[in-house]
């Protein structure tokens, strides 16, 4: 019985990883919490250039972790490569608090550079915690997954609050000082890890590539050549358009390379994670509309009065996210090895499948709320938190499962690169998000009266409740071949 318990505990250094993931997320999101709020209310931007920036913005966060993986793969180890991304986000946020004009695109580049090396590369390292096939894997990464969004939902609700009510730059400047705190508490534990997550070769990062310049410093140079690039980026979002078909192309073409090299079996388990990253594309194009078009239809279509106070509609909608993850992930974790012990546990594929029947789901439920309020142009508090825990439950079919399946599919070589391209399809979402958002956006004659403002809304929420749902149904009817492929892996 002791041995069975003990068997079922987790890896004590998967809860420093929680708690460093956490307080990063905290900085990480309560600083996008604010970001397309403040580009059409301070800085006056027409919502579809506010849109692009913001797609463009997150597409560019979730593209940087391509080759922060590479680097840590091949060079850096996870180890050093959380620890520089660490400190450039931590640049980032503290530059955001600068109210000058400047300071805007300068600050998030360095997060979007920060985040290439902190966010896939911490994620492998939970990976290295466990066996390939060790049934508690999922769980723990179900658990890690929770400790990202209470520093999410924390981050949402504290900063949003200060950002709307008091001061935009305390609100970025309260993420800086949780950044700080999430670096400290992973540097101070580093020994605990011991081997995992070191540099494949310790003496290569000493060599002088440059005289007096070892090839660790230089590195981590040329990473910051980076930095104006990603500022023009920003400011010449339509150029994202290309870059991100290129980007694309090249990611496919590096995996097929690498597939072509493996074995039958190794090849096949690639080929099934390549399938459900393409798929992921689609999922966090809908689901991302809570960053993005879903904020301000809260500002401007939500009845925010609870027992008689008006609540802030941004700490509001950035909050419940990431709480009814917290909540929902005690569930998930549990209810995964519960259906596993007793063989009924659904695959990986349909897993994805149901992420996209419960968003699918989520986003009807919008779509009634504002069928149910035309008159008035505010949907209930009520529906709009409902919508929200069913929309979250389809997060949690995707999001853990995904880092867990890159794990379990890719080779151990690239698994730092793969997880980059995880989050790459991540990257093209979110840039397709900010596609879909930008077909709701209101024209300012009418921004301040929601009668005429929630059609905006309504007609795409229906459409993307609608393909959510067919989706969901095409990934099952391909459950069967992508399980052969997968083999041993469930």
């Amino acid at each position: 019985m002791t041995e069975s318990r003990a068997s079922q505990k987790h890896p004590r250094q998967l809860y420093l990883l929680f708690m460093t993931e956490m307080w990063e997320r905290f900085s990480f999101y309560g600083m996008r919490a604010l970001l397309l709020a403040y580009m059409v209310t301070e800085l006056r931007l027409e919502e579809p250039k506010a849109y692009a920036i913001l797609g463009s913005y997150a597409a560019l966060v979730y593209t940087m972790p391509m080759f922060g993986g590479m680097m840590a793969d091949r060079f850096l180890g996870y180890q050093k490569a959380i620890v520089f991304g660490g400190i450039l986000m931590t640049i980032g946020h503290l530059i955001l608090t600068i109210p000058m004009e400047w300071s805007f695109f300068y600050g998030m580049s360095f997060i979007i550079c920060g985040n290439g090396f902190f966010k896939p590369n911490i994620s492998s390292l939970v990976g290295t915690l466990y066996e390939k096939n060790d049934p508690r894997k999922d769980s723990g990464f179900s658990l890690f997954y929770m400790g990202i969004n209470i520093g999410a939902a924390l981050g949402g609700l504290l900063c949003g609050y200060v950002g709307e009510k008091i001061n935009w730059h305390y609100g970025f400047g309260l993420a800086g000082v949780f950044m700080i705190l999430g670096l400290i508490i992973f540097s101070t534990s580093r020994k605990s890890f011991l081997e995992k997550g070191l540099p494949p070769d310790r003496q290569a990062l000493k060599k002088f590539i440059i005289p007096h310049i070892p090839l660790e410093y230089l590195l981590y140079a040329t990473t910051l050549i980076a930095l104006p690039i990603l500022v023009s980026l920003l400011n010449a979002y339509r150029t994202m358009n290309y870059l991100m078909f290129i980007l694309g192309a090249l990611a496919c073409g590096y995996l097929m390379m690498v597939a072509i090299r493996l074995d039958k079996p190794a090849r096949l388990k690639l080929f099934a994670a390549m399938i459900l990253i393409i798929f992921s594309i689609l999922f966090w194009s809908f689901y991302q509309q809570c960053e993005g078009s879903l904020n301000l239809f809260a500002l401007r279509n939500v009845n925010m009065r609870f027992l008689g106070y008006a609540l802030p509609a941004l700490a509001v909608n950035n909050f419940l996210p990431p709480f009814f993850v917290v909540v929902l992930s005690f569930a998930f974790a549990r209810l995964w090895p519960f259906l596993n012990k007793r063989n009924i546990e659904p695959s990986t594929t349909m897993k994805f499948g149901f992420s996209f029947l419960f968003v699918g789901a989520a986003y009807f439920i919008f779509y009634l709320g504002c069928l149910q309020s035309v008159g008035t142009g505010l949907i209930s508090l009520f529906i709009f938190i409902l919508g929200y825990f069913v929309l979250i439950c389809g997060e949690l079919c995707l999001s853990p499962i995904g880092l867990s399946m890159v794990t379990k599919l890719s080779p151990a070589k690239i698994t730092g690169m793969t997880m980059g391209i995880w989050f790459f399809a991540t990257a093209v979402g979110e840039f397709m998000a900010g596609k879909i958002g930008s077909m709701m956006s209101v024209p300012k004659a009418i921004v301040n009266d929601p009668v005429k403002s929630l059609p905006y809304y309504s007609v795409i929420l229906f459409q993307i409740a609608s393909w959510s749902i067919l989706i969901g149904a095409l990934i099952m009817l391909f459950n069967r071949l992508l399980r052969r492929w997968m083999a041993d892996v469930k």
